[in-house]
């Protein structure tokens, strides 16, 4: 079988996991990388055998054979190089974010339906074992109807100083984490019905609120309170897990620390631990992300080959993008925004 041939845009910080998961699978081979820095490029290049390195994007594009594109670069030139791809004909991949902004987002929407390309986010989070397996906890009814759940990113690990850009958003824990909560809740309950959040920043050295509080009220009726700080020195640090609490009408499903699950029904708790793949590639704080990483690739992948259709289409991640610019709304006005409606 033919291998579809990609290239990867920006490598920085995260680009070694994102090429480290692809070249687990079969099928699919990154052919060269572009970073506004060469010698970026270069090293990673050398490092996972990708035989190109390019710092001129459109010399790229003219150049390689390529099926489609993976950008990982910084949010603000997201949209650059999605139309980029759009105009050489190029399926896409984004990373999360989408955009910096909303109508960002639907302009980048708008250029990949217009150049007839497929188009996908790598929102990998849903992917980590840990929640596929509160899904299918849920599917089974086992804890009946749920109609609350608690959800926690709370973490005082110091993230700027491996992504530094990261201070100097004007938009952060929203866009930064909130694109990975919200699409769980999506993953988990359904669309959301409303949201009402509160934004602070309690770190004097960034621009943008590195905590955020939200409400969210889903279609389904399920009623979910998130977390997400940046800057809670806690008992312990277990970024960057999230913890999280389901209740339903028969039971409870409870995520702790170090993926340990506990599902009570009536008198009776079952514990379980979700265990993770390692790979060579990862470092020892990254977890749950390398199998997430992994088999959103492999859910991506084979939605091109025509095999199945992909979680994370533009078109689905769009509805947790919204929810993020719909929370900006929220804190900014200090009331509920319903979804659809308001925003």
């Amino acid at each position: 079988m033919k291998k579809l041939r990609f290239a990867i845009f920006g490598t920085g910080f995260w680009s070694q996991f994102q090429l480290g998961g692809w070249q687990e699978l079969e099928g699919v081979e990154c052919v060269a990388l572009f970073n506004r820095t060469l010698s970026k490029a270069e090293d990673l290049a050398k490092r996972f055998g990708v035989p190109a390195a390019y710092d001129d994007a459109e010399a790229l594009m003219k150049n390689e054979e390529l099926d489609f594109i993976d950008i990982i670069t910084d949010v603000d030139t997201h949209a650059e190089f999605t139309a980029l791809g759009a105009k050489y004909g190029k399926d896409v991949i984004c990373q999360k974010p989408m955009a910096p902004d909303f109508e960002t987002a639907k302009e980048m929407m708008e250029v990949t339906r217009k150049a007839g390309v497929r188009y996908y986010v790598h929102e990998n989070y849903r992917w980590q074992p840990q929640f596929r397996r509160l899904k299918q906890i849920l599917d089974e009814g086992i804890i009946g109807t749920p109609f609350r759940c608690l959800t926690g990113f709370n973490t005082a690990f110091p993230v700027f100083e491996t992504q530094p850009f990261l201070a100097t958003l004007k938009n952060f824990a929203l866009t930064d984490q909130g694109s990975h909560q919200f699409d769980v809740l999506r993953y988990l309950f359904g669309e959301a019905h409303s949201i009402y959040t509160q934004i602070q920043t309690v770190n004097p050295i960034i621009q943008g609120e590195d905590v955020a509080t939200s409400l969210l009220r889903m279609k389904s009726g399920v009623v979910c309170i998130q977390e997400i700080s940046f800057s809670s020195p806690l008992e312990k640090e277990v970024f960057p897990q999230t913890l999280l609490l389901i209740e339903g009408d028969m039971g409870s499903i409870r995520l702790d620390a170090d993926f340990q699950i506990s599902i009570t029904v009536g008198s009776d708790t079952q514990k379980e631990v979700v265990t993770m793949k390692k790979y060579p590639w990862q470092t020892d704080r990254l977890v749950p992300e390398p199998p997430s990483i992994v088999d959103c690739n492999q859910d991506i992948l084979m939605d091109m080959l025509g095999k199945g259709k992909a979680e994370t289409t533009g078109d689905d991640n769009f509805e947790t993008v919204r929810l993020v610019w719909a929370a900006y709304e929220s804190a900014r006005q200090n009331r509920v925004i319903e979804i659809g409606k308001d925003f």
